[in-house]
């Protein structure tokens, strides 16, 4: 006469309860560990990186906005539409 009640093939419920414990550790440390790095990012004031984006934007021409810095010479803009050149190109 068979058994009544059978042991599944896939293992008894306290190894699938470790399985799972285990997972959450492996995660649990893996967020650690990301902390950790974030603490170790060095980091500056943010009035320090304030004034610093103010002193590079005061200081560099942004030629898309001729209002503040007035117009720019074609030889200088990068957004100048190409001149085409008089030499032959080789394809």
């Amino acid at each position: 006469m068979p058994a009544p009640y059978e042991i599944r093939a896939g293992g008894d419920g306290k190894n699938k309860k470790q399985s799972m414990a285990d997972l959450k550790l492996r995660r649990l440390n893996e967020l650690n560990s990301r902390l950790k790095e974030d603490l170790e990012r060095p980091r500056i004031k943010v009035s320090e990186a304030s004034m610093s984006l103010i002193q590079y934007c005061q200081n560099t021409k942004d030629f898309m906005v001729p209002s503040l810095w007035g117009q720019v010479d074609k030889r200088e803009d990068p957004y100048a539409p190409q001149q085409p050149t008089n030499c032959c190109t080789v394809m």
